[in-house]
């Protein structure tokens, strides 16, 4: 049978192999790895070119998880739009409700009191600490360790999500920020126990790193494995954890200052070769950033209202106008582009999600690695699905 009369891939669940023909290569291995697997955070397939267990091509296969999200937007009111960011990167809603908010506060030119701004940042250093907590969880097991990593991961992540139901109702799908503020204040209590959380972090993570920073064969599985030279990060759009680990100095904290960011004392860690181990390396040294910036926002939060008094969310109609609206979310850069007409709805909503533009560069960094390094490279890169497909 020549490779053209070759049944084509199934679609079912499982590894499908069948042989290819290439020139220059010779007989070659086509795998199709999914649509399911356990780096993906989501349903996700890959069809990977093999030499041996080398992998010469790598195709990723999106739209299992497709909800049509920003079709929905442009037919919901704005507030009605809120619940649904949460689904986007379901590991950090309030990160995602603070774009949101902003982009919609941008655009009908409402005000938000300070002690909101405070509470926007906490929330989201809290949530930066989730996920790249889970993160280091995760990619120790792509790598192939035993749960452990994972499960000191989670139990920290439970103190998080604890204090998230406390304050939002939900441990995960928070639908938390307003057009104008906050839905609900922060008890002094709450406030107590985030602090003390912060303050507790850091031994955590002089644990974790004492596990696995210097592990051999930690560093033996990522350094050197997926490295992405900083030029093709810049040209490829990369943003976040990935760009920094590369060497490129940008954090949209810093660029473009939103909320009350440049009150804080807080530096932007890099890395030197762009690898797996980088990656890793950037994101633990980010989250003891992340603890300094809420020993201060916990410290100096002000007392006052946490909604704009003048904000109104029945009936609301932003003002004609188009506006671009980003955060940098534990991910990279998470933005909403917005068209009003002065409807209800928006006209135009659409998403910049940093899973779906990182992913886009994946091939680049498995190409000449064995198939056994491709799953710790994707994991590597910390994709949610949902805001891949949306």
């Amino acid at each position: 049978m020549s490779v053209s009369e070759l049944p084509p891939l199934s679609s079912a669940p499982g590894p499908h192999v069948r042989a290819v023909h290439d020139q220059f290569h010779g007989d070659l291995l086509e795998v199709s790895m999914g649509p399911h697997h356990p780096s993906t955070h989501g349903v996700f397939r890959m069809i990977v070119t093999l030499d041996g267990e080398t992998v010469v091509k790598l195709k990723p296969v999106f739209g299992y998880l497709h909800r049509n999200h920003e079709k929905i937007g442009e037919n919901t009111s704005y507030l009605g739009s809120m619940p649904y960011t949460d689904r986007l990167d379901y590991l950090c809603s309030m990160t995602n409700n603070w774009s949101y908010a902003l982009a919609v506060e941008k655009l009908s030119g409402q005000t938000v009191p300070e002690r909101a701004e405070y509470l926007r940042i906490i929330l989201a250093e809290l949530t930066r600490l989730l996920n790249h907590t889970c993160l280091a969880g995760f990619l120790l097991q792509d790598g192939g360790a035993s749960g452990t990593p994972l499960m000191y991961a989670f139990r920290e992540r439970e103190k998080i999500l604890d204090l998230f139901e406390a304050l939002s109702g939900s441990r995960m799908m928070c639908n938390y920020q307003r057009f104008g503020g906050c839905r609900a204040d922060a008890p002094p209590s709450w406030l107590g126990a985030a602090l003390t959380l912060a303050d507790n972090y850091g031994r955590f993570l002089d644990e974790f790193e004492k596990l696995l920073t210097g592990n051999e064969i930690l560093m033996a599985r990522t350094q050197g494995i997926g490295r992405l030279p900083a030029r093709l990060a810049v040209s490829a759009g990369i943003t976040g954890p990935m760009l920094r680990a590369a060497g490129v100095a940008y954090d949209i904290r810093k660029v473009d200052g939103y909320g009350l960011y440049p009150r804080f004392d807080f530096r932007v860690p890099l890395g030197d070769h762009g690898d797996t181990y980088d990656r890793y390396m950037v994101r633990v040294l980010e989250m003891r950033e992340s603890i300094k910036i809420l020993q201060q926002a916990l410290r100096d939060i002000p007392g006052g209202p946490v909604m704009d008094t003048k904000a109104r969310l029945r009936g609301f109609r932003a003002k004609p106008g188009e506006v671009y609206s980003r955060i940098e979310g534990p991910k990279g850069e998470i933005g909403f582009y917005l068209i009003s007409e002065g409807g209800p709805n928006p006209y135009r909503y659409r998403v910049r999600p940093p899973s779906f533009v990182n992913l886009t560069i994946l091939e680049d960094l498995c190409l000449g690695h064995s198939i056994a390094d491709t799953v710790v490279i994707l994991g590597s890169i910390d994709i949610v699905l949902g805001e891949v497909d949306r």
